[in-house]
C-alpha cells in the first residue's frame, strides 16, 4: 500500500495531487507543524531528515518532490497520461522538473526568511537589520527573483502547460507559482491564468480538501 507522509503546509500537496490525478490506492499519513513551524520528530522515523514529501510503497522510501513523481510515473501511470514521449516536449519536461526545486524555490525560500529576520532581532537594532535585509533584497534576490518572474510570464503567454499537454511538470511546478501568486498579487496574468487553470482541476480540489482532514 502507498502511504504519503503528509505534512501541513507543505509541498508535499503536490504528491497528494499527483495520488489523485492517478487514482491508485494510497493512504495518507498526516503530520502537524511545530511551533515553530518545523516539522514533528515523527517524521525522521520515516525519514532521517525528516521533510516532506516523503512516500513509503511497502518496503520502499521515496524522498523529494521530483524523484517521488518520477516514482509514481514510472510505476502507477499505466496509459503514461502525466509524462510527454515526443522529444520536445520530453525536454521541457525534464527541464521545469529540475528548475522549480532547483533555481526557483531557493530564490523564493531566501526571500521569505530575510523577511523573518527584522523581527526577530532586538528592537534597537532593528532599522540596521532592515538596512541589511533591504540591501540584500534589493541587491540580490529581488532583482534575480524578477528575472525569474519574467521569464514563467512570457513562457506562459505562449504555452497553457510546461510540456505539452498537462502533466507532473505542471504538478510540479505548481507549488513555487501559487507562491508566487499569493506573495507578489496578481500582476502577472499568464502566470495568474495557469493557477486557475490547475487549481480548478478535480483532482487538485480533492486533494486539497483531503490535505486537510
Amino acid at each position: 500500500m502507498i502511504t504519503l507522509h503528509h505534512l501541513e503546509q507543505s509541498r508535499s500537496l503536490r504528491i497528494l495531487w499527483a495520488l489523485e490525478e492517478l487514482g491508485v490506492d494510497y493512504q495518507i499519513k498526516h503530520y502537524k507543524r511545530l511551533p515553530t513551524m518545523s516539522a514533528p520528530p515523527e517524521l525522521k522515523a520515516v525519514h532521517p531528515l525528516g521533510k516532506a514529501p516523503i512516500l513509503t510503497d511497502g518496503d520502499l522510501t521515496v524522498a523529494e518532490s521530483a524523484v517521488i513523481l518520477d516514482y509514481l510515473q514510472h510505476n502507477y501511470d499505466a496509459e503514461n497520461k502525466f509524462k510527454p514521449t515526443n522529444a520536445q516536449d520530453l525536454n521541457q519536461y525534464n527541464y521545469w522538473m529540475h528548475y522549480a526545486e532547483g533555481s526557483l524555490m531557493p530564490l523564493l525560500v531566501m526571500t521569505l526568511v530575510l523577511s523573518l529576520v527584522p523581527p526577530k532581532v532586538p528592537f534597537i537594532v532593528r532599522p540596521l537589520a532592515n538596512k541589511i535585509v533591504d540591501g540584500v533584497q534589493d541587491g540580490f534576490t529581488k532583482p534575480r527573483l524578477n528575472e525569474h518572474v519574467e521569464f514563467l510570464e512570457q513562457y506562459l503567454k505562449n504555452n497553457d502547460y510546461f510540456a505539452g499537454e498537462f502533466s507532473f511538470a505542471d504538478i510540479q511546478m505548481s507549488f513555487p507559482l501559487i507562491a508566487i501568486q499569493e506573495r507578489m498579487g496578481k500582476k502577472y496574468p499568464n502566470i495568474e491564468k495557469f493557477v486557475q487553470r490547475i487549481t480548478q482541476r478535480p483532482h487538485y480540489v480533492s486533494a486539497k480538501a483531503k490535505s486537510k482532514d
